[in-house]
């Protein structure tokens, strides 16, 4: 099914690790969706801990391999400010650093996301940051590149501005 798919989206809720252990439980899973996301080129949108498992790593309840198809790391949030909490939960404003990419195109800047996580994404390349969120310290919000798309907040609860990204996602062809 998946190495026929003409878009794929992966959401996510839980642990790295955990996570990373189901996709790889099904037989063949991992191997479809190289298939389909990078040797075809299917858009795919990773939310949550589905984009975390873009990285090469996490390493949430110890070290884990991800997919490695945006190069960082998945690492603890450590907000500069100690009277903010972890797990981050709430709304908060997006930086749109790439407004011009097709699937933030004709969002609000900054943009309000609903957010709950423990873990973030540091990429690599900066390049690969199409959004950020303050939360005691820039973190990364909106992650992509080439037919990659993954956010860190969760769109299908981010109201308007949410289902405008998914509805942009649903119609973007890389």
């Amino acid at each position: 099914m998946v190495r026929r798919a003409d878009q794929v989206v992966l959401p996510g809720v839980g642990a790295f690790a955990d996570c990373m252990r189901g996709l790889n439980a099904v037989p063949g899973m991992h191997e479809a969706l190289e298939e389909a996301v990078l040797r075809r080129g299917v858009p795919f949108l990773g939310i949550c801990v589905g984009m975390q498992l873009m990285a090469g790593r996490g390493f949430e309840h110890g070290l884990a391999r991800g997919l490695g198809w945006i190069p960082g790391d998945v690492v603890p949030l450590a907000p500069t400010d100690d009277r903010l909490k972890v797990p981050h939960m709430g709304w908060n404003d997006l930086t749109l650093l790439r407004p011009a990419h097709p699937v933030l195109a004709g969002l609000p800047d900054p943009m309000h996301g609903y957010f709950v996580h423990s873990y973030h994404l540091c990429c690599a390349d900066a390049g690969h940051r199409l959004a950020t969120v303050d939360y005691g310290g820039a973190i990364t919000a909106v992650v992509g590149r080439d037919n990659l798309i993954g956010t860190q907040f969760h769109p299908e609860k981010s109201q308007a501005a949410g289902l405008q990204l998914i509805a942009n996602f649903l119609g973007w062809r890389p």
